[in-house]
């Protein structure tokens, strides 16, 4: 994705692989995310002990495949547009010390309205946007498009992977299941895929009692939701007009990355 600027250079506004510039934000990132302490007691077996004090280090310890991609990608945006106004769409993580790390860098944060929607209007066309690990909204992305801004996306690559699934499901007719939280950026962004084809639905459970709501509806089972009762109950949770009757015949499930499928 390229645009003309107005000395007519053709620029590229659309990055996901990064700027080459890893080596050179390595030492800064390495700084403020790496400990020495850390990687001691991983060296002695998860287990180390300081005086009378026994240390245990939990073996999935510190950030994901995707997270390190994120950061990294931000950092390597600040350095690759030093003069340029930075927003990221949310938060790059949930994690406070990344973001305060993100904000001293001079990145300005663009955070959702009550309904889960995104004020754009201060982006400009010089302006470079930080897409979070993740993702944003098939209409985000079209706006942000529009205006024609630098984008870095640094969407996780095992959510693009959902992402496939959920299209693959409105695609064959399919309603998609998903597992997580309605109003997390992650499966907001995942049930607009369904929008890539017409009539594409999706319907989004929290845990294991909203998928037993499910179940019982589809099995008739004594106590079951009445028509309007799963209505109303999923009426913020599903696609617009959603008819149990009719969009429970067909499911495929798909889970939010950052919750347990178990």
């Amino acid at each position: 994705m390229t645009f003309t600027d107005s000395w007519g250079v053709m620029e590229q506004t659309y990055f996901r692989r990064g700027f080459g510039l890893k080596d050179e934000v390595k030492p800064l990132i390495d700084s403020e995310y790496q400990s020495a302490v850390v990687e001691r007691i991983r060296a002695r077996d998860y287990t180390d002990t300081f005086g009378d004090v026994t240390v245990r280090l939990a073996r999935e310890f510190g950030f994901c495949y995707g997270v390190d991609r994120a950061v990294d990608y931000a950092y390597e945006a600040r350095t690759k547009f030093p003069d340029r106004k930075i927003h990221l769409v949310g938060e790059i993580i949930h994690n406070p010390h990344v973001n305060q790390r993100l904000r001293e860098m001079g990145v300005e944060f663009l955070f959702p309205e009550d309904d889960g929607s995104f004020d754009f209007s201060g982006v400009d066309a010089e302006d470079v946007v930080i897409i979070p690990a993740f993702g944003v909204t098939r209409a985000d992305f079209e706006s942000l498009q529009e205006r024609g801004c630098v984008l870095v996306d640094t969407t996780c690559g095992s959510v693009l992977l959902v992402w496939k699934r959920v299209e693959g499901y409105a695609e064959d007719g399919f309603t998609a299941l998903i597992h997580g939280k309605y109003q997390h950026e992650e499966s907001r962004a995942t049930a607009s895929q369904v929008t890539k084809h017409e009539g594409g639905k999706y319907i989004i459970v929290r845990n294991m009692g909203e998928a037993m709501l499910v179940c019982d509806y589809i099995a008739g089972r004594p106590g079951a939701l009445s028509r309007e009762e799963f209505m109303e109950h999923f009426r913020e949770k599903a696609t617009p007009g959603f008819d149990p009757d009719r969009d429970l015949d067909r499911i495929g499930v798909v889970n939010q990355t950052t919750i347990l499928a178990s």
